[in-house]
């Protein structure tokens, strides 16, 4: 294993990541060693961020009764501690809140436990994510529109103490919430962001002044004193959201200096994150429009710091939004591809957690001053992170079309009614997920053939959907299509082979070192898709996977897809196969009951041959 993690992650990776285990093994040995890692700072001002709260106000008003319902609710169940969380469940913190209470496993963490004791992952406690989540702050933002739409105080009121209390609460560098320099950067964006608007409103109180001061002090600190891990172990959505971090604290100290590095920091972070045709390091659409939020609020505040990212930075971001634009249904969703945390830091439209228009249509706008979508509920996002007007602004109305990004392994072919998506990589970073040569099959607005998703990194039933028989691919006897240590660390990374693509065809070849190859062939057919598995190298027998949230009706040579009772599509000319219950998780520590088929076929002299077709109706 160690000499792979020397091919794929590098000779420098492998000494950076023993040098903070060294570190944390110091600290916990002789905790006096933390000073050694810690920086003074000394933060002057907190208006890093401007709103027009009378823009955001006018376009609440015209949500429709049920849309504003929605946040008035969320708003007021989080002031009892019952908190929106990873999008899609409510979690209950306590009234006060407890910020160091895991309400799932029903759990607290000490928070009088230096953060560099606290376990990554403990069974106990179960996934730590579940505290963080309170911590975040993402509620913040249902305080200030519901405060926008109904006049009320009390949403202030809430807001104002709540940020109180978690200064109280949380002393630096102690508890669990003071473990991830990401974490911290998120909780600083969105604290100074909504107090931005209830400054806006006339509002401003002396004693928020003073807490958001001591909150962006104690995590521009801890960005500071952990920035090593980040920047030279993680390289992912983590280094660009502490250099984010750096940013804010940096301005705040009325450091320019450091303000001048961090964007240095950051042109060279994005130059090594998003690739060239737009794809994103991370192998994951989730994380793809988190990194992408990050970018909306760095291009927010460049008015304020006077400084910009630089013209190559600002193309790759462009090239990014128009990459998971065309892969993206006309209802805003995408495919479940890769790691989904449920993070959506930017909770700021009544558009749902998986309709992905708010961030690309932001982002487009902000590069290019034109909207990707016609006017919508989406259009609030604009508001947070868009200064000038653009009731008038011009569409660039693009066209949704076949398209395949070889450098970033995305292929999609498009129907009339719908698109199909594969993915086959030449890993440049850690992958997530054994999805190579996964289809997505998308037909009049629902996910046919689906991703099983994640739920959790910290469960067993999340761990399995990382692995191949949870995407619709063909898996050989137990072998996985590279190896996996631990809920993160994947090595023997597979290469792609001979990809050749156009608007009707894709082929490509995976080679796992496992001792296999896989070539899947995708035609365009009148009607439908033909699909064509090629597997060489040891094994006993091939299984093909098909997880759908479609009811499955077995017919001669094959099964149909109904929806409603209605056939949406059918596949044929397949052999032996099985129909089971399975999961998929849309959203995170949430899942739900779909179909798998699985189609089996011996291997004779190291080869098995599978072709089918996909007739839609």
């Amino acid at each position: 294993m160690i000499k792979s993690l020397i091919n794929e992650y590098g000779l420098l990776w492998v000494i950076n990541r023993s040098l903070y285990s060294a570190k944390l093994k110091m600290m916990r040995t002789i905790p006096s060693t933390e000073k050694l890692f810690e920086r003074n700072v000394s933060i002057k001002r907190i208006d890093i961020f401007d709103i027009d709260a009378k823009r955001i106000e006018k376009f609440l008003s015209n949500l429709s009764d049920e849309k504003k319902e929605e946040v008035i609710t969320i708003a007021d169940r989080a002031i009892e501690g019952k908190i929106r969380a990873f999008s899609s469940i409510e979690l209950d913190y306590g009234n006060s809140i407890n910020w160091h209470y895991n309400p799932i496993t029903k759990t607290e963490v000490d928070k009088n436990r230096k953060w560099y004791k606290i376990l990554d992952f403990d069974p106990d406690r179960g996934d730590i994510k579940a505290i963080w989540e309170a911590s975040r702050f993402t509620h913040f933002f249902y305080f200030a529109r519901a405060y926008l739409i109904t006049k009320d105080d009390k949403y202030y009121t809430a807001f104002s103490e709540q940020l109180r209390n978690w200064i109280e609460d949380n002393q630096y560098s102690y508890g669990p919430n003071y473990k991830c320099g990401q974490e911290a950067t998120l909780r600083m964006i969105n604290a100074l962001i909504v107090y931005s608007v209830f400054r806006s409103c006339g509002i401003e109180n002396v004693e928020d002044e003073a807490n958001l001061k001591k909150l962006v002090e104690g995590s521009y600190k801890k960005v500071l004193s952990n920035f090593f891990y980040a920047h030279k172990c993680i390289k992912n959505n983590h280094t660009l959201s502490e250099i984010t971090g750096l940013i804010i604290g940096a301005w705040c100290s009325k450091d320019n200096i450091k303000l001048d590095k961090a964007y240095r920091l950051l042109d060279k972070e994005i130059k090594n994150q998003f690739l060239a045709d737009g794809g994103y390091i991370q192998y994951s659409f989730n994380y793809h429009r988190f990194a992408l939020q990050i970018m909306e609020f760095v291009l927010k505040i460049s008015n304020k710091t006077k400084r910009s990212l630089s013209d190559t930075s600002k193309e790759l971001i462009k090239k990014s939004a128009l990459l998971m634009y065309q892969m993206q249904e006309d209802n805003g969703d995408v495919p479940n591809y890769g790691s989904n945390d449920g993070a959506l830091i930017f909770p700021v439209t009544s558009c749902g957690y998986r309709d992905f228009r708010p961030v690309l249509n932001t982002i487009y706008f902000l590069l290019d001053d034109k909207r990707l979508y016609e006017v919508g509920e989406y259009d609030e996002e604009l508001l947070w992170f868009v200064e000038e007007q653009f009731d008038k602004s011009e569409y660039a109305n693009i066209k949704k079309e076949s398209s395949g990004y070889k450098e970033s392994g995305f292929y999609s072919l498009r129907h009339k009614d719908g698109f199909l998506m594969t993915v086959l990589q030449n890993f440049k970073t850690r992958p997530a997920q054994m999805d190579q040569l996964h289809i997505d099959l998308w037909h009049k607005g629902k996910n046919i053939l689906c991703d099983s998703g994640t739920y959790s990194y910290a469960t067993d039933i999340g761990k399995e959907m990382a692995l191949t028989a949870a995407h619709n691919t063909v898996k050989v006897d137990d072998k996985e299509q590279m190896k996996k240590r631990g809920p993160f660390l994947i090595y023997d990374w597979s290469k792609a082979k001979d990809v050749e693509f156009t608007k009707e065809r894709f082929k490509g070849t995976m080679i796992s070192k496992n001792g296999y190859s896989h070539t899947r062939s995708i035609k365009k057919i009148e009607g439908g898709y033909l699909i064509e598995d090629i597997v060489n190298g040891d094994g006993n027998q091939c299984k093909l996977s098909f997880h759908t949230p479609c009811e499955v009706k077995m017919i001669d040579r094959g099964f149909e897809l109904l929806d409603d009772g209605i056939v949406i599509a059918r596949i044929i000319n397949i052999g032996n196969f099985d129909v089971k219950r399975a999961f998929r998780s849309l959203y995170y520590l949430k899942n739900e009951e779909i179909n798998l088929v699985s189609i089996y076929k011996k291997m004779e002299k190291q080869k098995c041959h599978i072709r089918f077709e996909i007739q839609l109706f």
